[in-house]
């Protein structure tokens, strides 16, 4: 098959779930209502936390990184393949194709790692409340999120610049909602397995550490919690951390189907699918999952809706 040349061509045709539903215009408003949904919630979560002074505690600086994540990963993809579809014109340049995998990598690596120092927060809140202002002052919550940002970067980056340099076939067509590795690994014109079990070896590196840790976190949680004598505070730390897990089981749930199970159990529909429900459905639920269960959000959140009369 000839190859194309990448850097000069059109660049590629983003064949999306848009263009393979049997109703459009439906899934179309449902993604667009969605991404709305997305921008409020966690651009108003974003505005509670910052000025609301009594938020300004380590969960809730966590909580804000993560609705800055949200509300970034959908917009690196939702609008495209919105006006893509109103538009009929699904192109990517290859400059862009690389943009857009390097910022959903590394999106989506940075919110790894922040839900398991989400869930070490927890654990020390709720295991050692006592010494909780000193396992995670100010310059750990720093630490921690300089981590998550760079280490996601930093691993975005290699998997970007490998993948984009391999020479691809004169079928441009992405079969899926975004530029990722497995649907561009398809288009390759050169034996990609090595890369593949590298890329699978490294899914797995990448996701278990951190999940290890948060079913530790809250191994050891659940185990403190049943021994308070307090049914309130039992109910306040359930509350909490079953709002967390919600929001942990969706993402890894996601992420271990597109880059940890084998190629061979994927297909173009099912890929799809799974890339609208991380990049569009988790995003705009996140910020309610935790908002409104969480008496402190919502107490700050009529404060700074009666303080602006938003």
């Amino acid at each position: 098959m000839e190859h194309w040349n990448s850097t000069l061509g059109s660049g590629f045709i983003l064949m999306g779930i848009l263009n393979d539903s049997g109703s459009p215009e439906l899934l179309c408003a449902t993604i667009t209502a969605l991404y709305m949904l997305a921008l409020t919630s966690n651009g108003l979560l974003l505005l509670v936390i910052t000025v609301d002074s009594r938020l300004h505690v380590p969960m809730y600086f966590l909580l804000r990184q993560l609705s800055l994540m949200d509300l970034l990963f959908t917009s690196v993809v939702t609008p495209k393949a919105v006006m893509d579809f109103l538009l009929d014109e699904n192109t990517i340049s290859f400059g862009g194709c690389a943009l857009q995998m390097f910022l959903a990598l590394m999106l989506g690596g940075a919110e790894d790692l922040l839900l398991a120092f989400m869930a070490y927060d927890r654990y020390v809140a709720i295991c050692h409340p006592l010494n909780y202002m000193v396992f995670m002052r100010p310059r750990v919550c720093w630490f921690m999120v300089a981590t998550a940002w760079g280490l996601a970067s930093i691993s975005a980056f290699v998997y970007t610049v490998y993948t984009m340099h391999y020479p691809f076939c004169m079928s441009r067509k992405i079969r899926h909602l975004l530029c990722e590795i497995p649907p561009l690994l398809n288009l390759a014109c050169a034996d990609t397995s090595r890369y593949e079990l590298f890329v699978y070896v490294m899914g797995v590196t990448f996701l278990i550490p951190p999940l290890f840790t948060i079913i530790s976190s809250y191994a050891l949680i659940l185990c403190t919690v049943f021994r308070m004598p307090s049914s309130e505070g039992k109910q306040k730390a359930l509350v909490t951390c079953s709002s967390h897990l919600m929001v942990v089981g969706m993402f890894y749930g996601a992420a271990t189907f597109m880059y940890v199970l084998p190629s061979s159990l994927h297909s173009p529909k099912q890929d799809n699918i799974i890339s609208l429900f991380y990049t569009v459905v988790t995003p705009a639920l996140n910020p309610l999952i935790y908002s409104l269960r969480n008496k402190e959000v919502m107490g700050a959140l009529k404060r700074v809706l009666g303080k602006y009369k938003l």
